[in-house]
């Protein structure tokens, strides 16, 4: 995926639950660099690899999602309690709704920080991206957790790099004192390999 917008659904007249049911194969947008994808089922292995740019929901994963993710936004929720990612992002964040308290065992922690969704920007951009995968697919899931987005809201982690996580306060910490962003991003960089 490198661009445009990517929307994968199951016909109307399809006799499955898509939130219990594979819906895009392994590796599916490995490497994406920009873009959106919504996706209204699971998806397999390693989904979303490599990742530097694009936006991707889903409802639920398969072993090593996100993994070498260096950017980009990612939100998936796994029904069965039994998620399974993402284990070695350097960069980005994922959105994973954890209903059954089992992503903290799944996790790199040497790599990876998981934090409650508190923050004003992190719940507007989650429920941003839920309203978006809801428009795009008609997702059942997604509708339920919008219909009582502040009891779902607790069960939701925020997955951040813990490299990347210093690096974005570094950049704010720029942009405030006047900086563009896209400058406040470069000082950042060059303060954070100074460190």
């Amino acid at each position: 995926l490198s661009g445009g917008k990517l929307i994968v659904h199951p016909s109307p007249a399809a006799r499955f639950v898509p939130e219990d049911n594979i819906i895009v194969g392994n590796v599916a947008l490995y490497g994406a660099t920009s873009g959106e994808a919504y996706i209204n089922g699971v998806a397999g292995e390693r989904f979303c690899v490599r990742n530097s740019g694009a936006v991707a929901v889903v409802e639920g994963v398969g072993e090593h999602g996100c993994e070498y993710m260096t950017g980009g936004r990612a939100r998936h929720p796994r029904p069965d309690g039994q998620e399974r990612s993402p284990r070695a992002m350097s960069g980005g964040v994922a959105y994973v709704l954890d209903e059954h308290n089992a992503l903290y065992r799944n996790l790199n922690k040497s790599m990876v920080s998981m934090e409650k969704v508190e923050s004003k920007a992190d719940r507007e951009e989650l429920r941003r991206l839920i309203e978006a995968h809801v428009r795009h697919t008609g997702s059942a899931k997604g509708k339920r957790i919008l219909e009582d987005f502040e009891s779902y809201l607790p069960k939701f982690k925020k997955i951040i790099p813990e490299d990347y996580k210093r690096l974005m306060q570094l950049s704010a910490q720029f942009e405030e004192q006047g900086m563009s962003r896209e400058e406040a991003q470069i000082e950042a960089f060059y303060a954070s390999i100074r460190s």
